[in-house]
């Protein structure tokens, strides 16, 4: 009676010798397979360590036959009396290298099923050991079931020829599109070509002091973003409503004044470019959500739901109320708990493997020197927000400080910390009437015509 009680593991040992009796048979089709399949998928030992061995020699260029398999698989030390035959065995028993992918699916689905029965194990565990509060379990669980649709895990180690393999296929991927950067596009060209886009897993923080315009330029990046790549674009705006937002995205899409769309009293042809904008924003898969007391773990929770992710927007780190679950913080606490709201943001970047943005205010420390252009110390409770941050941008203009000054609209975007290049200042072009900031050149041009 016991035996019916017993778990059955997923997997189907057909499939499993279909894949690699393929790929014996027509070494053409192994680069499909190995795009689609990876040795973890393999439950029996012996079909694993055939396919890792095919892995790796398709990895270094070596020709694929059943002779120089097997002569691999001793080198590797895994071979075993009855490899020969065995190898030979996989090509009779596979029907035809032509439906491999279908095999292919059955694997993975097997695969799959097995990580999911583990999973569930693991939370069935965590569950009756009582290991901490219910929302950290309950956080815990979303984390892992979230790395199973992303076909990854949580944590464990990895082969470096898995994790060459991958950074090889970025590169590759980067070398073919058009642009240069591997990130995404913030739509601000020397910005770009300096950070290398908004990469995945970054941690990108844009700070400033109140009124210079961050909300401003990460919606301008978010809008970019939707734009271009068709990805979705998640903004949580702990300070603005949804319809605050929307008004500033469509003054900066339509190039209609914002005092005047506030008003209403507008031109035919600005109705025009408002319809249009309205129609292009529309568009585009950017999601809004103006609860002002969310956590990380919220925010973090919603995000998971999401299948097209592409960036994550946070306006902004001080309004936070905590990372998650239930710690609460005194007033002398409070370094503390924006040291923890700032890891738990790079967990999520790392998590949901997408470019956090995270606006963050600056101390009034640089009102009291004579260069007012911001610091890395002037960020607020700024110890651990420095160390997590990958990349961290201040802005700054001059008119923010002398409305008399000969350019009040000249601006910068001072690199102030950067994991993947030089730190530098980059010039841009405030557009007060429109909410914007754009490429110091783009204005220029426009004031030459």
């Amino acid at each position: 009676m016991d035996e019916l009680f017993e778990q059955k593991t997923p997997y189907s040992p057909q499939a499993e010798q279909a894949v690699i009796g393929a790929m014996l048979i027509d070494p053409a089709c192994i680069a499909d397979v190995l795009n689609k399949a990876k040795p973890e998928d393999f439950y029996l030992e012996t079909n694993r360590d055939i396919f890792d061995t095919i892995y790796n020699m398709y990895i270094y260029g070596r020709t694929i036959d059943p002779v120089t398999v097997l002569d691999q698989l001793r080198v590797r030390g895994v071979a075993k009396d009855s490899s020969q035959s065995y190898l030979m065995e996989l090509m009779q028993v596979t029907p035809t290298a032509a439906n491999v992918m279908k095999y292919v699916e059955i694997l993975r689905e097997q695969a799959l099923l097995r990580q999911l029965l583990h999973v569930g194990n693991d939370i069935t565990q965590m569950v009756q050991e009582g290991a901490g509060e219910a929302d950290a379990m309950l956080e815990a669980a979303e984390q892992k079931i979230y790395a199973l649709r992303q076909g990854r895990t949580v944590g464990g180690l990895v082969k470096i020829s898995t994790v060459i393999q991958d950074v090889y296929n970025t590169i590759s991927d980067a070398g073919a599109g058009e642009a240069n950067i591997p990130g995404l596009p913030t739509g601000l060209t020397d910005l770009d070509n300096t950070i290398l886009g908004l990469n995945k897993g970054d941690l990108v923080l844009i700070a400033s002091r109140p009124g210079m315009g961050k909300t401003s330029i990460a919606l301008n990046i978010a809008k970019h973003v939707a734009k271009t790549s068709s990805k979705t674009v998640a903004v949580f705006s702990l300070e603005m409503s949804r319809e605050q937002l929307a008004t500033r995205l469509l003054a900066g899409e339509s190039l209609v004044d914002s005092q005047k769309l506030l008003t209403g009293q507008l031109s035919s042809a600005e109705w025009q470019r408002i319809g249009e904008a309205a129609s292009t924003l529309s568009e585009t898969d950017i999601r809004i959500d103006d609860n002002p007391s969310l956590s990380v773990a919220e925010m973090n929770s919603q995000c998971r739901r999401l299948d097209n992710l592409g960036l994550v927007v946070i306006d902004y780190l001080q309004l936070m109320q905590s990372a998650g679950g239930k710690i609460t913080y005194s007033g002398e606490n409070r370094t503390q708990m924006v040291s923890d709201i700032s890891r738990m943001m790079k967990i999520m970047a790392k998590e949901l493997n997408i470019p956090l943005v995270c606006l963050s205010q600056l101390s009034r420390a640089n009102e009291a020197r004579t260069n007012k252009r911001p610091v890395l110390s002037d960020l607020r409770e700024s110890g651990a927000i420095e160390q997590d941050a990958d990349i961290v941008i201040g802005l700054y203009r001059d008119g923010y400080y002398d409305r008399e000054c000969q350019n009040p609209n000249d601006a910068e975007a001072i690199i102030l910390k950067n994991r993947h290049g030089e730190l530098k200042t980059i010039p841009l072009m405030w557009l007060p009437e429109y909410t914007s900031y754009v490429n110091a050149e783009t204005r220029r041009e426009d004031e030459e015509y």
